[in-house]
């Protein structure tokens, strides 16, 4: 599979090709980490930020650059969602039930109307639904 660089990203099948992938990719980008417990971001290429401001976050988006991707936390997701930061929804669907677990949208106060933009299917088994936000 290939990112929106054109750069190669292959979907990890086993649980070690998906520790070292992902740590692969994750180091070499620029992260923001979400904390008010950390003292300090240690990941590389990462600063740390306390709380969810939204005229920062409109400011970090009209940067030049690439898309800003949200990984593992639904609590930084609900509060950008209810701040309307959101444009697009990537959701990957993994065969794998775990029976139990957060709502990915348990916070949500309004409807919000999204736009099917494109799905993938993976060897593996994993499928992404592309979603954009109408507006």
């Amino acid at each position: 599979m290939k990112n929106s660089d054109g750069v190669e990203f292959a979907v990890p099948t086993s649980v070690s090709n998906v520790h070292n992938e992902v740590a692969r990719k994750m180091n070499t980008y620029r992260k923001i980490v979400f904390s008010k417990t950390l003292d300090k971001a240690q990941w590389n290429n990462s600063i740390l930020v306390r709380d969810v401001d939204p005229k920062e976050i409109i400011r970090l988006k009209e940067q030049p650059g690439k898309n800003m991707v949200v990984l593992g936390s639904a609590e930084l997701v609900w509060s950008l969602m209810k701040s309307g930061l959101i444009d697009e929804y990537r959701l990957w669907v993994n065969p794998i039930m775990l029976g139990r677990g957060k709502s990915l949208f348990g916070a949500l106060d309004d409807r919000q109307k999204l736009k099917l933009a494109g799905t993938k299917t993976f060897r593996s088994g994993l499928i992404e639904l592309h979603y954009e936000q109408e507006k």
